[in-house]
């Protein structure tokens, strides 16, 4: 599994290994009912604390992506097509607010920001 940690990153790591994790289930790189490495394996694998990677995998199971059985591990569950639709819209909302505060900041128009947007889906 491709998980890369960068140091100069805003996101905590445990938000690194969840974000990416997501997207290897949701690209279908991971598939349903796959077994993922355990907790120690993937720490030392990233040289990073089993704190930090427990962290991930309880925010991986709270969302939905995995299931973890006591004693056998932790497990890619079907994705949810609503749950990871949802997921996306969320991650929209935050960048189109970064991207309205900008504008506004900068005096530019919501009319203007629409034309760019226009042209983004356009291409």
């Amino acid at each position: 599994m491709d998980i890369i940690i960068s140091n100069s990153s805003d996101k905590p790591i445990y938000e690194q290994i969840t974000t990416q994790m997501k997207n290897l289930i949701m690209s279908g790189q991971l598939k349903e009912g796959m077994p993922l490495p355990s907790m120690r394996t993937l720490a030392k694998e990233l040289r990073i604390s089993v704190i930090t990677t427990k962290r991930a995998y309880e925010d991986l199971e709270r969302d939905g992506f995995i299931s973890t059985v006591v004693g056998k591990g932790s497990f890619v569950k079907a994705a949810d097509v609503r749950l990871v639709r949802e997921e996306k819209l969320k991650e929209i909302e935050e960048l189109l607010s970064k991207a309205v505060d900008l504008a506004s900041q900068s005096g530019i128009s919501q009319e203007e920001v629409v034309e760019i947007l226009n042209i983004y889906y356009s291409e």
